[in-house]
């Protein structure tokens, strides 16, 4: 059985995080801003005048928030619908109807919270991770 390679330490420090115009630091304000959805990232949209970084998560966060509420209504009125529209047919599609909303339902609700956590992440490294569709848009806004 062979050792592992030794690890490499790097002789310079590690990158400091910039400033906001709140007076944290920019990786901090990035990730607060995903913490309360739409409401802190409007918070720290507005608040938000120097860094880039901070808005774009700041409004990556408020589409992200709006985007799932809007994915999730959706979903679950069509789901109603469909669910009296079956129960009148049959009790037990009915019931199966139900198992798989829950089911999709279950899945779509931890996508959002995967993303979300995702954006956490990169947030706190002072990364830009854009989602898909998302992201561009939030690009667009914030660079206004």
């Amino acid at each position: 059985m062979q050792n592992p390679p030794p690890v490499q330490v790097s002789a310079q420090p590690p990158a400091q995080a910039g400033k906001s115009s709140t007076g944290l630091d920019e990786n901090i304000a990035a990730l607060l801003s995903y913490v309360f959805g739409w409401l802190s990232g409007l918070i720290f949209f507005l608040m938000e005048k120097d860094s880039r970084l901070v808005r774009f998560h700041a409004m990556q966060s408020i589409l992200l928030s709006v985007a799932a509420i809007v994915i999730l209504v959706a979903f679950w009125i069509v789901a109603g619908i469909l669910g009296i529209v079956v129960s009148y047919i049959s009790g037990v599609l009915s019931f199966l109807l139900w198992i798989v909303t829950m089911l999709v339902g279950g899945v779509l609700g931890l996508a959002i919270v995967a993303g979300a956590v995702i954006c956490l992440v990169k947030a706190f490294q002072g990364q830009y991770f854009k989602l898909p569709f998302i992201g561009n848009m939030a690009e667009k806004f914030s660079a206004k």
